[in-house]
């Protein structure tokens, strides 16, 4: 079964034919919200809103194993995350959909794994590809089909927050090699490759990040919730579409 995990600006899904709600309890506390199960187009998917469905949970407090598992026990096999990004590279103007290849990480003092206990036996996961390849290619066909410019890869840095960064960090960032940057990419990601999930993420860009084009002396805050109502309609298109295109 399909599932999304909607960030800023993704509280619910207007497509959505919701048949039902699940409030859930895990070994690792309570998810963001309820699990909703319902239809895109006839074809069965589960939401979730990241930040809860108020918009309440900062970035760094999200309980992140308690997402990832709960929407494994419901039989997710693959998890499509909609994130809110600054645009760090310059033909990433605000507004534009970029499916991600690769992540770095710069988060701290998160839980960011299921095997952290002396119960279970030490256990390495490969990461080499952070992103399931395969899932990556329904968005970017799905995109296609829904008529939706999307970029095909590039580097998500993924940061603490709450705060934005520095016009300094940024740089940093830039020449670590990122595209993107975001606060919600892990350990996301690293979780659901340890649950056995296929994973990948559409990026929308909010923002120039700090520095850059109209934000080189700061983020006009005020101008991105405008730029993400525009932006997450044609979201919910692509998602239509791969709701689609996911059970063929």
């Amino acid at each position: 079964m399909l599932a999304i995990i909607g960030g800023s600006g993704l509280t619910q899904l207007g497509n959505m034919e919701v048949t039902k709600r699940l409030v859930m309890r895990t070994p690792y506390g309570e998810p963001s919200g309820a699990l909703t199960f319902g239809r895109i187009r006839g074809h069965e998917v589960i939401f979730l809103a990241r930040h809860g469905y108020a918009h309440t949970i900062p970035p760094h407090d999200v309980n992140y194993r308690a997402n990832i598992w709960a929407l494994s026990s419901q039989n997710a096999s693959h998890v499509v995350s909609v994130a809110s990004v600054g645009g760090i590279r310059s033909d990433l103007a605000p507004g534009s959909l970029i499916i991600p290849d690769q992540i770095i990480d710069y988060t701290h003092g998160r839980k960011s794994s299921f095997f952290d206990t002396r119960d279970k036996p030490v256990t390495h996961t490969d990461f080499t590809e952070p992103y399931c390849e395969d899932l990556r290619q329904k968005c970017l066909r799905a995109a296609g089909i829904s008529g939706k410019a999307v970029f095909d890869g590039g580097v998500y840095a993924a940061t603490q927050g709450p705060r934005l960064e520095s016009a300094a960090e940024i740089n940093r960032l830039e020449r670590d090699g990122a595209d993107i940057v975001g606060m919600t990419g892990m350990p996301e990601a690293i979780l659901a490759k340890e649950a056995g999930l296929c994973y990948a993420t559409i990026a929308v860009v909010a923002n120039y990040a700090a520095g850059r084009a109209d934000s080189v002396h700061g983020v006009r805050l005020e101008d991105v919730n405008t730029v993400l109502k525009v932006a997450m309609e044609h979201v919910r298109a692509v998602i239509e579409s791969l709701a689609e295109i996911h059970d063929d």
